[in-house]
């Protein structure tokens, strides 16, 4: 039977040292000895009963196993400080926690977040933007937006069903496109690169709905996230299928257009999640993200 944990400051030392791959800038961002640092980790590789690093002539790696529990402990303290924080907060205190994904936050919330603290202004927002699951019961936020598979006739907390827009920048056309007198069609636009997040599933399915499978088209860039996918677009670097939510902002200030009549519906969705004694400052903020949705579906409409 393996010696459980005993000093979970070395915790602190591994989580440090990974983000590094090194002990000596850990030591100095913890403000510890390089002797220090090391020694607590190879206590904590005892302990373990596995390297969590494989040490060589003039650097570090780390072992797969090492990789796996480093995100392990970097979740689980980032829970930690976030719960401490929650805490420390006075219960009157008038500040609203959010969790919601990087993407959300970047593209969708917070280039809206001045319309509601001109609304609320004694209100304190904080966001955590963390593509993890967070649980509002536990006290780790106050509201959790939520992107997942939307499931058909399930509206519980339903805040969007997320759908895709084709949309390029107009800096991308060819001189020749930008001499025409109108926008480019869809199989002129599929001659430029085509840009996609995590597989090109969505793009098939638009090709093989207008049957253009068999045209020659170039899967060209893969994002790992929204938003990265819809700065990519920006940038000129391709056409996308971009979720609307995220993409709406650039589309608005012109530097994204769209093909009308070209988009798809999402599989995705986004769901509001709060505690189940929720405050009134929780109330007005969902009522402001429906409000914001409203908003932004009438203008994709139009």
């Amino acid at each position: 039977m393996q010696e459980p944990l005993r000093n979970l400051s070395s915790l602190v030392d591994f989580e440090c040292a990974a983000r590094w791959c090194s002990f000596k800038l850990a030591a100095h961002e913890l403000h510890k000895t390089l002797a220090a640092v090391s020694q607590n980790i190879k206590q904590l590789e005892q302990q373990l009963g596995f390297a969590l690093f494989a040490r060589h002539a003039r650097h570090l790696s780390m072992t797969e196993k090492g990789t796996e529990f480093a995100s392990t402990v970097s979740q689980l303290l980032r829970d930690l400080h976030i719960k401490v924080a929650a805490l420390r907060e006075d219960s009157a205190n008038d500040s609203l926690r959010i969790s919601c994904t990087h993407s959300f936050a970047m593209k969708w919330l917070v280039p809206r977040l001045h319309r509601y603290t001109q609304l609320h202004p004694d209100i304190d927002i904080r966001i955590d933007s963390n593509d993890a699951v967070v649980d509002p019961g536990q006290g780790l936020c106050d509201i959790a937006i939520r992107h997942q598979l939307f499931v058909e006739g399930d509206d519980a907390n339903l805040l969007w069903r997320e759908q895709l827009l084709l949309a390029y920048s107009p800096a991308m056309l060819s001189d020749k496109d930008k001499r025409a007198r109108q926008e480019p069609d869809l199989k002129r636009l599929l001659r430029y690169p085509l840009l996609y997040e995590g597989t090109p599933e969505n793009w098939i399915r638009l090709l093989k709905s207008r049957e253009l499978l068999k045209q020659p088209h170039d899967f060209a860039q893969n994002y790992s996230h929204a938003g990265l996918l819809v700065q990519a677009a920006v940038a000129a670097q391709g056409v996308a299928l971009l979720p609307a939510a995220i993409a709406c902002e650039d589309i608005q200030q012109g530097r994204l257009h769209v093909l009308p009549a070209a988009g798809l519906s999402s599989r995705y969705c986004y769901r509001i999640v709060t505690a189940s004694n929720r405050a009134v400052k929780v109330d007005n903020f969902v009522i402001w993200l429906h409000d914001e949705m409203t908003q932004m579906q009438n203008y994709l409409q139009q």
